[in-house]
């Protein structure tokens, strides 16, 4: 009997694999030849995260995936740069971590209550950049990042306005689908709530279960926060035991140097040095950067 369920199992696990195959293949007949960035964007990975993100409906995920190549030609994220988005960088609202979760991924921490401009537009651009640039440090073994949010100093008053939360929400779960491992939002006030119960209607289902809140008081969330961070390097702010402090000069001097490998990665670089590999669901050169260092 056990072998019999055994090979039973196989078969079925045989001819799942070979189901979405043939959906893979579907969906390249479907969008047909790409040339120049959108060849390097629709790597086998990427395809096959559109069409996780629609439950491998073809269909969606074609739809899905053709949005997102139309939403890039005119965003252009691949262009922007770090001189474009300093000024929203400067508290620190937004950066990537000079650490990574226990898989190896790039974290993201977010800190709303530091919101220092008013403009939308230049919010997003900032953040669609260090999407890209979390993704371009990723691993060669991993594709999704974490995020840690932080609401130290966060009131209705700092709040981010719905409309913001709402594009956020749409550029990360519509144009990086599969992208986000887990959201952490480490004790959020009270008064959180009544923001909270607007925002989640943007939510989907998939991005909705990888948000999770965490309470110093719950021992449940903390330890659900401790299988995906080794406390040694997690901020105290995130009840870690790592005194780390965003240094704007530091992580300015990363994201230039980082710039240039992103200008290589879509060959908007002179330099062509870098050999081409598939490497983080994209298509591109190799980019290995050190992790930031931070200081107490």
């Amino acid at each position: 009997m056990f072998r019999w369920k055994n090979s039973s199992q196989t078969e079925q696990e045989h001819n799942e694999t070979a189901l979405r195959e043939a959906k893979m293949k579907e969906l390249k007949a479907l969008i047909g030849q790409l040339s120049g960035r959108n060849s390097l964007y629709c790597s086998d990975a990427c395809l096959k995260r559109y069409l996780e993100a629609r439950n491998w409906n073809v269909g969606k995920a074609k739809k899905m995936l053709e949005e997102t190549l139309k939403w890039r030609s005119t965003f252009k994220p691949e262009e922007i740069r770090w001189n474009e988005v300093s000024g929203e960088g400067e508290t620190g609202k937004v950066y990537k971590a000079g650490f990574h979760d226990r898989h190896g991924r790039t974290v993201l921490i977010l800190r709303p209550g530091l919101q220092n401009t008013k403009s939308l537009e230049n919010q997003m651009k900032h953040l669609v950049y260090l999407i890209e640039n979390a993704i371009l440090n990723l691993p060669e073994d991993q594709e999704q990042m974490s995020w840690l949010i932080d609401f130290t100093d966060w009131s209705m008053s700092t709040s981010v306005p719905i409309k913001s939360a709402r594009e956020t929400i749409n550029i990360l779960q519509n144009h990086y689908p599969e992208r986000l491992a887990v959201a952490f939002l480490y004790n959020p006030p009270r008064i959180f709530e009544a923001f909270w119960k607007i925002v989640k209607y943007f939510i989907d289902a998939k991005t909705f279960v990888k948000v999770k809140f965490v309470y110093p008081k719950n021992l449940e969330s903390v330890e659900l926060m401790s299988t995906f961070f080794d406390d040694e390097n997690l901020p105290t702010e995130f009840g870690g035991k790592a005194l780390l402090q965003y240094n704007y000069e530091e992580f300015s001097k990363q994201m230039n140097q980082d710039d240039v490998k992103t200008a290589n990665f879509w060959g908007l670089g002179h330099s062509n040095s870098n050999q081409l590999h598939v490497s983080n669901g994209f298509s591109g050169a190799e980019i290995a950067p050190e992790p930031i260092q931070t200081h107490p």
